[in-house]
């Protein structure tokens, strides 16, 4: 686990910054919604807590095609 970790830190750490903001912006709206902190609050941390999952493995994804892209597109090297 500590070797996945380290090995994934930058896609964690920008997980982590993306569910702390998800989290205040949905608890605000479903305050607004709801009029109630409690309920606002086991709302805001529901959603966001699955999308910091699919977001990770999004990010992993993007990742894993970039570097398919550019590994399999060749060099063209134009001489002047």
């Amino acid at each position: 686990m500590t070797k996945l970790i380290r090995a994934n830190l930058p896609t964690l750490k920008k997980t982590a910054s993306y569910y702390v903001v998800h989290v205040t912006v949905a608890a605000g709206v479903a305050y607004t919604v709801t009029g109630d902190f409690l309920l606002s609050l086991t709302l805001s941390l529901l959603e966001p807590t699955v999308q910091a999952f699919a977001f990770f493995f999004h990010e992993k994804a993007w990742q894993r095609w970039g570097n398919q892209k550019t590994t399999t597109t060749p060099m063209i090297n134009i001489a002047a």
